[in-house]
């Protein structure tokens, strides 16, 4: 019997021939990624005495999530994040300035095929647009790691998505992930590693890639994939950090299940309060009331989402009631959104257009609702609270979602702009 993509690199990475689902396995590490959680590791490392990380080229990082602090509280844990930072010598720190934490890792060439990345990041999985396998871990686990470079797994079933068809215009990879969690739910993949395949993820450019691996932590599963072809290999071109081997699963691997799905005839979607698989077709979505939209996140924030967005704004004007907010993934993307002149799109459509940061997704910077208030966003979660007020609402849905809707002062269907 063949192995699966996560079997392969955790077999690998563990020094065995092969693994099976549900053995525990002690893997070595190839990258972890710290962002803001410094702030909790650090004094983890320092109160066990730790003097030094297992290797200061293996740990990446980026100040994100709070950037900048919006109170004392997060200006002090900053504070104590630089601080550790600059205690254990990690040398790829990229600041406060550089965007959200996965894409710049990916933008900067960390990432490769093959990797074992853990992350203190939920949407760590992103990694495996670039057929690597990326886990989120919490801060005392990454404080081993990052002591050690082993931690321990237990070695996930795999599931299989097999998606084809080719998309709608307006119709983007968001409103696949948005279907596939609505119609299986939010605990479809528990524990488990999905693997994406078919004609219509093959057709995805690579940002849409990364939007589908990004919400796979919306549907439960510990790792995503999909199979590195020559977009990847040609993006990783003069950008790679180090040498990589793609790894890909055999073709008599075993999944605990395969789902077909066509989505030819898939409309934009969107997830309703306060769940990522409460989910309705646009058209189902009416008089949907919003106070403001949300465009960026790691999940939502590249080239393509901006140039999607631009282009239904151009010309026209956001609706009086709806403040909208455009937040790019990175400060690359920002400066790309520059020179193609997308900045003056939305700037003259009304837009407010904030640098590079997770912003309102994480529910303590920027852009938070008041009580009453709704929100149509590009991000990945709209728990209670996520973004404010426990008595606001939170909308996911794709970047053309996202503008008709500025437009409209409500939920609308991009396919009419």
């Amino acid at each position: 019997m063949g192995a699966t993509v996560a079997e392969k690199i955790l077999a690998r990475a563990s020094g065995k021939s092969a693994v099976k689902p549900d053995q525990y396995v002690v893997a070595s590490v190839d990258l972890a990624m710290i962002h803001d959680a410094w702030s909790f590791v650090g004094p983890i490392l320092s109160n066990a005495g730790v003097p030094k990380v297992w290797d200061t080229d293996k740990i990446v990082s980026v100040l994100d999530h709070f950037n900048p602090p919006p109170t004392t509280k997060d200006a002090e844990a900053y504070k104590v994040a630089r601080s550790a930072i600059k205690k254990y010598k990690i040398k790829y720190f990229y600041g406060q300035s550089a965007g959200i934490c996965h894409q710049v890792f990916i933008e900067k060439g960390h990432i490769l095929p093959g990797m074992l990345i853990v992350g203190t990041d939920g949407h760590t999985m992103m990694y495996g647009a670039l057929g690597a396998a990326g886990a989120a871990l919490g801060f005392s686990e990454m404080a081993y790691v990052a002591a050690t470079g082993t931690l321990w797994f237990k070695v996930p079933k795999s599931m299989k998505f097999n998606v084809n068809g080719t998309l709608a215009p307006r119709v983007t990879s968001k409103d696949v992930i948005l279907y596939l969690a609505g119609k299986y739910t939010e605990n479809v993949a528990q524990y488990m590693s999905v693997e994406y395949t078919g004609q219509t993820v093959q057709e995805m450019s690579l940002a849409s890639r990364m939007t589908l691996t990004n919400m796979t932590a919306e549907i439960g599963a510990k790792f995503a994939f999909i199979e590195p072809d020559e977009k990847v290999l040609d993006y990783l071109n003069g950008r790679a950090k180090n040498s990589f081997e793609v790894v890909k699963a055999d073709s008599d691997a075993s999944y605990e299940q395969v789902y077909e799905e066509s989505v030819s005839a898939l409309e934009p979607q969107v997830a309703l309060p306060h769940s990522a698989d409460n989910v309705k077709p646009v058209s189902q979505v009416k008089d949907v009331k919003i106070d403001q939209a949300v465009l960026g996140s790691c999940t939502n924030g590249r080239l393509e989402d901006l140039r999607i967005a631009a282009e239904i704004l151009r010309n026209k004007k956001i609706h009086p009631d709806v403040r909208m907010l455009v937040i790019p993934a990175s400060a690359d993307v920002y400066r790309e959104a520059l020179h193609e002149g997308l900045i003056d799109s939305f700037m003259d459509a009304g837009a407010i257009f904030c640098h590079s940061c997770c912003g309102p997704c994480n529910g303590g910077h920027m852009g938070l609702l008041a009580s009453g208030e709704a929100c149509i966003s590009s991000s990945s979660r709209n728990f209670k609270n996520r973004m404010g007020n426990p008595g606001s609402e939170v909308y996911l849905a794709s970047p053309a979602t996202v503008a008709a809707s500025a437009i409209e002062g409500k939920v609308a269907d991009p396919r009419n702009h």
